[in-house]
């Protein structure tokens, strides 16, 4: 993608200038008047923009750390160089210390900090570049950072409550799963090998220890078909979503799917609302923070939905209409944003969204939880009970047996 330096007025009548990727200086050039800016001068500055870097990925709490503090030392009014060493010096993390050398190295050579950032799409990516160039161009760079270690931290902690609820369900799965495994493919071939001394048919046991002794005959002699079928499963089901149709598909049963459909849809509902409010108060052009959100909502459904709207803001529609047409944003969501809008505060309506979902993700996922555990342990108790009854019931059938023919000869 060919890359453009440029040079526009601010809305104070101020003279900005800086480096941008374009598919065309048009596309820059309508980029721009989105955000109401008008350019003065383009060229082509490179046929190519340059070659992203990759250092690994870094945690999200490393980073939220990193912008609390960039934020602290460039409000005291160091500069930007100065700001980078000392953060890549005391910094624990090593990818994000090699970064942080990178990042300091161009913009030392001219490059903005937004630019220099752009460079490494794993760590940084659309909304965070897109929150530092507005708060170069605005002048507030400082009170960007702070909003973006504060969207992270939300963010961490919308992801830790939710790993952190189904830690135990998960975890009483892989028991149960253990135990089956053990019991299957250990104990009932033991059991088999003393029914056959009591002189017991395989056509002379119960249904249920036929079936049990069939799964373990599967599970320890061809075993490696079991494998190769999920890894064939695994490997086709990755294939089929990362095509856009089979993503599709799959975002649309995870919005459907009982329980787990609106704990998810919950969740999506927040990421939006979280991320535009940000990206609002950031002072980032609507249309440009509704592109941004469309690729971090974690829905392709959604993320549609929300570029439909954009593509009807653009021809002047108001943002709520094409919302609540879609269907998968509550009419108390399309109501406050329609408040927002008309009252000037949309962004501070879209973080009290966020307030209100990340608390009803929080209930969902403690009801959830608290449902899960009884519901485990049930299945985990029929399980285990199905095994053990069908192992016994052959024993039952040599007792009454025994006692039948023991009544016989006492006659």
């Amino acid at each position: 993608m060919p890359v453009y330096s440029y040079t526009f007025r601010d809305a104070l009548g101020g003279i900005q200038k800086g480096t941008a990727d374009a598919e065309s200086e048009d596309l820059l050039r309508k980029r721009f008047e989105e955000q109401g800016f008008t350019i003065t001068e383009v060229t082509m500055i490179k046929a190519r923009s340059p070659k992203a870097k990759s250092f690994g990925k870094v945690k999200l709490r490393n980073l939220s750390i990193f912008c609390r503090q960039f934020s602290t030392m460039v409000d005291a009014g160091v500069s930007l160089v100065r700001c980078l060493d000392v953060l890549g010096q005391q910094t624990q993390d090593p990818k994000l210390k090699k970064i942080i050398a990178d990042i300091g190295e161009r913009v030392e050579g001219g490059e903005s900090l937004s630019r220099a950032m752009q460079r490494h799409p794993k760590t940084f990516n659309n909304l965070f570049i897109g929150m530092i160039r507005a708060g170069e161009v605005g002048g507030v760079l400082e009170e960007t950072l702070q909003r973006l270690s504060h969207f992270i931290e939300k963010d961490v902690e919308l992801r830790r409550k939710v790993k952190s609820a189904l830690t135990y369900p998960v975890l009483v799965l892989i028991l149960s799963m253990g135990i089956t495994f053990f019991l299957v493919y250990w104990f009932v071939p033991q059991w088999v090998d003393i029914l056959k001394d009591l002189g017991l048919k395989s056509d002379d046991l119960p249904a249920p220890t036929q079936f049990l002794i069939s799964c373990s005959d599967v599970l320890r002699y061809k075993g490696w078909i079991v494998i190769i079928a999920l890894v064939v499963i695994v490997l086709a089901y990755r294939v089929f979503v990362s095509t856009r149709f089979g993503r599709r598909v799959a975002d649309k049963v995870k919005l459907k799917i009982p329980v787990f459909g609106k704990l998810h849809h919950k969740i999506c509902l927040a990421r939006f609302s979280r991320t535009m409010g940000t990206l609002l108060t950031s002072g980032v052009p609507i249309l440009q923070a509704m592109e941004t959100v469309a690729g971090t909502v974690g829905n392709t459904i959604m993320a549609d939905a929300v570029l439909e709207a954009r593509a009807r803001i653009r021809e002047g529609d108001r943002i709520g209409d094409p919302l609540e047409e879609s269907r998968l944003f509550p009419p108390m969501v399309v109501h406050m944003i329609g408040v927002g809008e008309e009252s000037g505060s949309l962004d501070f309506m879209l973080q009290k969204i966020a307030d209100f979902y990340e608390a009803e993700v929080e209930a969902t996922l403690a009801s959830l939880t608290a449902a899960l555990e009884p519901i485990m342990i049930v299945l985990l108790g029929f399980i285990v009970g199905f095994i053990v009854i069908s192992m016994f019931l052959p024993l039952v059938k040599v007792i009454s047996s025994l006692s039948s023919g023991g009544g016989d000869n006492d006659s």
